[in-house]
């Protein structure tokens, strides 16, 4: 059985950028579906043994169900510890290293960031991820990652950011481009080192 982790914060934790209610039905309502669903697709089916990053990793072998569901409930157990109270700044060491050798600065891969995420048309998640030993920013649809193989760009991802409307639509309605914006006061930057530092060793 597939399980809904607890947050390692508060819902009002990440306030003002991300408000407490939308956190309390993002994770206990969204996330939480996705886990219950995951749970009655794999159900007597081979994919109830294996791990939820096989399934996703091997997503072309397993019902649409389990694509939708295995997504969302990775995608947002990732989600979830790629932030932190009191987050954002900028990152250091290698990571910012390489964010400079690969786009030139960190307020270009902002940018580009920002444009990933505004420009997904309807729901998804755009993404910085290690691909063949560089950074890359790439989005996804629905809830698709790079981790898949079906997507057209593939890698590990390091930091990720959800735009469906659930993530942002009861404070900043119809301005995604101002919660893409937000998003990064709350960025854990250790967190996103770390999962860089694991993708290239």
């Amino acid at each position: 059985m597939f399980e809904l982790s607890t947050l390692p914060y508060e819902y009002n934790a990440l306030e003002p950028h991300i408000d407490s209610r939308t956190m309390e039905i993002h994770h206990g309502k969204h996330h939480q579906a996705y886990v219950n669903n995951l749970n009655n697709a794999t159900k007597d089916t081979p994919a109830a043994t294996v791990d939820l990053l096989t399934i996703i990793q091997n997503i072309s072998r397993y019902s649409g169900a389990i694509r939708n569901n295995g997504g969302g409930h990775w995608n947002h157990t990732f989600f979830w510890s790629i932030m932190k109270p009191k987050g954002g700044g900028t990152p250091t060491g290698a990571l910012m290293e390489a964010i400079n050798a690969n786009f030139g600065s960190f307020e270009a891969m902002k940018e580009q960031f920002n444009s990933a995420g505004t420009t997904r048309f309807g729901s998804g998640w755009a993404w910085l991820i290690v691909h063949d030993h560089k950074l890359v920013i790439s989005s996804t649809p629905n809830q698709d990652n790079p981790l898949m193989d079906v997507v057209d760009v593939k890698g590990i991802p390091i930091l990720g950011l959800d735009v469906w409307e659930h993530a942002y639509y009861l404070h900043y309605q119809n301005r995604r481009p101002d919660y893409i914006a937000a998003f990064w006061n709350v960025v854990n930057w250790d967190a996103v080192s770390a999962n860089f530092k694991a993708a290239t060793h």
